[in-house]
């Protein structure tokens, strides 16, 4: 479970107010198994801060509510 709601300091950010409820597209996409479902909220979060930043999960996302955070030099 994330410690705060929104963490900004991650590869991958997580709209909460966009993601659907019990939907793992995103998290089935990361080949680092990256994301997690959240129980509680039953929503996606970036679990571990290790990321390739190759994008399926922000791509495969219905709603946008994925956002790769690419860092410039990789830009």
């Amino acid at each position: 479970m994330p410690l705060v709601p929104q963490r900004a300091d991650v590869p991958v950010t997580i709209d909460e107010s966009k993601c659907i409820d019990g939907c793992t597209l995103c998290v089935d996409m990361c080949p680092l198994d990256s994301l997690a479902i959240d129980p509680a909220s039953n929503k996606a979060y970036m679990h571990v801060d290790e990321c390739w930043y190759c994008g399926p999960c922000a791509a495969r996302c219905p709603t946008g509510a994925v956002t790769v955070n690419m860092p410039y030099l990789l830009r």
